[in-house]
């Protein structure tokens, strides 16, 4: 039977980027002349792109070629700032604890392909990852499930057998309608009370704090239960 698996979201849960996308998303709507507020934009980083333009553009505010322009800005925009991206305080400790228990780390995101290659750069943790999941996997990804149905089908392991890290109520209702327990990191800019009030199971700083307490975590609860029925 494959080992259990941890489901990790990248953006604002492993990586620094968030704020990144709303100033690209920011660039992108001033660029198609469309007004948005920048607490709108935060607000909705973590959803897929699609279902973000149709939040945050008003019906008259253009065709679908200004949507796929303004897609298509933010993700140049984005990619002008990425010698900005880092990891979050105590990323790569975290992953490391998580390989050493013998789970598995899987990348869940639905970040597109050259977004995720640049994120795996800076990550720098591939040889421990075991399956990766990106938009191209779905048609629309979170909220709607489908993405971490990927990723447990990759990771050969049930809903039973995996846990959620994500740092947006997208990551958690997704992974909610995918039957899977989700852990909040406030690291994307979502506060403890929201990530909790969504069905959080567990809410931490940052990867650091998630790792400073991995033990008592849902993550060490699984660790110990696949230590137990070696």
């Amino acid at each position: 039977m494959p080992t259990p698996a941890i489901l990790f979201d990248i953006d604002g849960t492993l990586v620094d980027s968030n704020y990144l996308h709303v100033h690209a998303w920011q660039r992108a709507f001033a660029e198609v002349g469309v007004d948005v507020e920048s607490w709108r934009i935060h607000r909705g980083i973590g959803m897929d792109g699609s279902s973000l333009l149709e939040e945050l553009m008003p019906e008259d505010a253009g065709s679908e070629d200004t949507k796929d322009r303004a897609k298509d800005l933010h993700s140049r925009f984005y990619q002008e700032t990425a010698h900005l991206l880092k990891p979050l305080p105590g990323t790569r400790r975290l992953l490391d604890l998580v390989a050493a228990t013998g789970l598995q780390v899987v990348l869940a995101t639905s970040a597109p392909e050259d977004e995720l290659e640049l994120l795996r750069k800076v990550l720098d943790q591939d040889e421990i990852v075991s399956a990766v999941t990106s938009s191209g996997d779905v048609d629309t990804a979170k909220p709607r499930p489908d993405i971490v149905e990927v990723a447990l089908q990759r990771a050969g392991v049930g809903a039973d057998r995996a846990v959620f890290v994500g740092d947006s109520i997208w990551d958690i209702r997704a992974a909610a309608r995918a039957g899977v327990e989700c852990i909040g990191v406030e690291s994307g800019g979502v506060d403890r009370l929201r990530l909790q009030d969504e069905g959080a199971v567990a809410v931490y700083r940052n990867p650091g704090d998630l790792a400073d307490q991995f033990d008592d975590s849902p993550i060490g609860r699984l660790a110990a239960g696949v230590s137990t029925n070696r």
